[in-house]
């Protein structure tokens, strides 16, 4: 059974999604602030496979917490993260996606599509090891830049880039179709498998955060390429 922690401070709402996470088979642990969240993952004996995050939390702020997290050692810090977001408020999440979260929903939100989510990012986090069909070691190497499908890491000139486990699979949809120019609507289809909420603006947080992770000068970025008006283009030529 997957463990997930829910940090947030409205007792009701953190009550309906544990009962509801509970019935779709999930083990769930709830912590009402952002102090207490990150003791239970420092502590906790068993790791926890995706932290669903609220913004407005009584201590410190859910961006803060998600900041937090992704400075602990790296055995937690890879944990995906799943952040509430209040509606109509795009700076938070492109904030958040910025500080290494890997979705959001905004509240309110059906329980079926915060499932929907859950099983998305647990998907695309999953160990290839546990997933069906494993097939053998595929890895993409353009010039000194390498994408590893099976142990999920990028790395250039042999150092391991840090990405999440959503900014892999964008890179991946980009670098497995290099030459072909994609739109926004395309990745987020390719890499969501269905539009949940599309939020045009988080393709392109997540790709200046790969850049910066990838490119040797982001400001003349050689691998993923801007099309004007259209989307992005991974180039099949590099270094």
């Amino acid at each position: 059974m997957e463990r997930l922690l829910i940090i947030e401070d409205d007792f009701r709402l953190a009550q309906m999604v544990t009962e509801y996470l509970h019935q779709s088979g999930f083990d769930v642990t709830h912590a009402p602030s952002g102090t207490q969240g990150l003791q239970l993952l420092d502590q906790a004996q068993s790791p926890f496979q995706l932290i669903i995050l609220d913004l407005m939390l009584p201590d410190m702020d859910g961006l803060e917490v998600c900041r937090k997290i992704r400075t602990l050692p790296s055995t937690l810090n890879s944990t995906p993260v799943l952040m509430l977001t209040a509606k109509g408020d795009p700076m938070d999440r492109v904030v958040g996606l910025e500080l290494g979260a890997d979705d959001y929903i905004g509240k309110p939100f059906e329980p079926r599509e915060l499932l929907a989510r859950i099983r998305a990012v647990l998907r695309r986090h999953r160990n290839p090891s546990e997933q069906e069909g494993e097939s053998d070691k595929e890895v993409h190497k353009f010039g000194s830049l390498e994408i590893d499908k099976n142990s999920r890491t990028v790395s250039v000139s042999g150092k391991i880039c840090d990405l999440t486990s959503y900014q892999f699979d964008l890179l991946l949809v980009l670098a497995e179709r290099a030459g072909r120019v994609l739109s926004r609507d395309q990745i987020m289809e390719s890499v969501r498998g269905r539009e949940l909420d599309a939020f045009d603006r988080s393709i392109d947080v997540h790709i200046g955060r790969i850049r910066l992770s990838i490119e040797s000068d982001i400001k003349n970025p050689k691998r993923i390429l801007t099309v004007r008006g259209v989307g992005y283009v991974f180039a099949k030529q590099q270094d």
